[in-house]
């Protein structure tokens, strides 16, 4: 998403060039930080459960809001998923092996 603002930016015809790469920018790093959390639970990493359940907490909002605003093709799919995360991170088995035997 931050690739598609900055091209749009640069290509269209901004009302604040500084902020539109700013917004470009923020996306691309926040783009970035959820493919290294993914990575880390890819590698099964202790650090990365905290990040991951953190990033589906706050989806949940967007999702309500994307609902309310009638945008049911993105909310409900956004909610489903959401759901199904925080539920496969807070599985025991999932405690198990990110956090270890006892789940300390």
């Amino acid at each position: 998403m931050g690739g598609y603002v900055g091209v749009e930016t640069l290509i269209g015809k901004p009302t604040d060039l500084v902020t539109g790469l700013a917004v470009a920018g923020f996306g691309v790093l926040g783009g970035a930080a959820l493919i290294w959390v993914a990575w880390g639970l890819w590698q099964v990493l202790r650090w990365s459960r905290g990040p991951a359940v953190v990033t589906q907490i706050f989806a949940l909002p967007v999702a309500i809001t994307l609902i309310q605003s009638a945008q049911y093709g993105f909310g409900v799919p956004l909610v489903v998923a959401a759901v199904v995360a925080l539920v496969a991170l807070l599985a025991p088995a999932s405690t198990h092996a990110l956090m270890g035997e006892d789940g300390s």
